[in-house]
């Protein structure tokens, strides 16, 4: 098997397990998105430093904290995956899945206006008509709705925001996030703590210590292999694809959540959705065309 086939391979494993995660955070959406993120960070956090130990990588994590400069991205980035995975969370938990398709839909194109602004990269014009389309495919959704689309903005720019962080580190992908999960424990530890012994709830008076309650607790702790399991097979599969391959495959992802938002969990799709959905699918389109001719080229 090729190199390039072995690459799609694993990048279609992660975007099936991205697409598919709704399934598995529904069966916990009666568990606060607080305890559920802190759970999510606590294992993603085991998981990693597990693999890292067997690659024999750890110190490359040492190395990415050296530098002051490095450990205030590093914190930046935790923040905002933080917001990112929050609201992921939340958006299953409160019937929004189709709407945080549409966030991972847009996000390409909010990354290419990110990298403009805060990079100094050039827009080929196609870019920028695509960019424009989405822009007034949002403005449309907001008009039909009355109402923003505040999940799928939120997903869209903290995981731009977040790409913008990550290409200042010279780290890859997976040492990066066992960075950010290091940052992120010890807030994840408190929170635990809070919730087990001093009853914080943190979302509209649930009650939550869900951990160390049957079946409960198995599905806490898989969210570490869930979140990070994905991250190393894409780390795998970009190194053996162009980049405009890759981001083509990576559409598969928010195409998956759409599906499951539809046909499993039943959302209401209006003729404004269908409409802003068509809108963006063009937009990608052209966007996936300049990105292409431009690697040509």
């Amino acid at each position: 098997m090729s190199e390039p086939i072995k690459g799609i391979l694993a990048l279609v494993c992660a975007c099936m397990i991205w697409g598919f995660a709704a399934i598995y955070y529904k069966q916990i959406a009666h568990i606060p998105p607080l305890e559920v993120l802190s759970h999510r960070t606590i294992w993603s956090l085991v998981f990693l430093f597990g693999l890292l130990s067997y690659m024999g990588r750890l110190a490359e994590i040492k190395a990415m904290l050296y530098h002051k400069r490095s450990i205030i991205i590093v914190i930046l980035a935790a923040l905002l995956i933080s917001i990112n995975w929050f609201t992921y969370i939340l958006s299953v938990q409160i019937g929004r899945v189709v709407e945080s398709s549409l966030g991972y839909y847009i996000f390409p194109l909010v990354a290419v206006v990110l990298g403009y602004l805060f990079l100094g990269e050039r827009i080929a014009r196609v870019q920028w008509y695509a960019v424009g389309l989405a822009c007034f495919a949002v403005a449309l959704l907001t008009i039909g709705l009355g109402v923003a689309p505040w999940v799928s903005l939120i997903l869209a720019f903290s995981m731009g925001l977040y790409g913008v962080c990550k290409k200042s580190l010279p780290a890859g992908p997976v040492v990066s996030v066992m960075g950010e999960v290091i940052v992120l424990a010890p807030l994840a530890l408190i929170w635990l703590l809070g919730v087990h012994h001093l009853g914080w709830t943190g979302f509209v008076g649930r009650a939550g210590g869900y951990f160390g309650s049957g079946w409960d607790t198995a599905l806490l702790m898989f969210a570490g292999p869930i979140t990070a399991g994905p991250l190393v097979l894409m780390s795998y599969g970009m190194k053996r694809l162009t980049l405009a391959s890759a981001g083509l495959v990576q559409y598969l992802n928010p195409t998956l959540q759409f599906a499951v938002g539809t046909v499993i969990f039943m959302e209401p799709v209006t003729n404004w959705h269908f409409l802003t959905f068509g809108l963006i699918w063009i937009a990608l389109g052209l966007y996936s065309y300049a990105s292409w001719r431009g690697e040509r080229s």
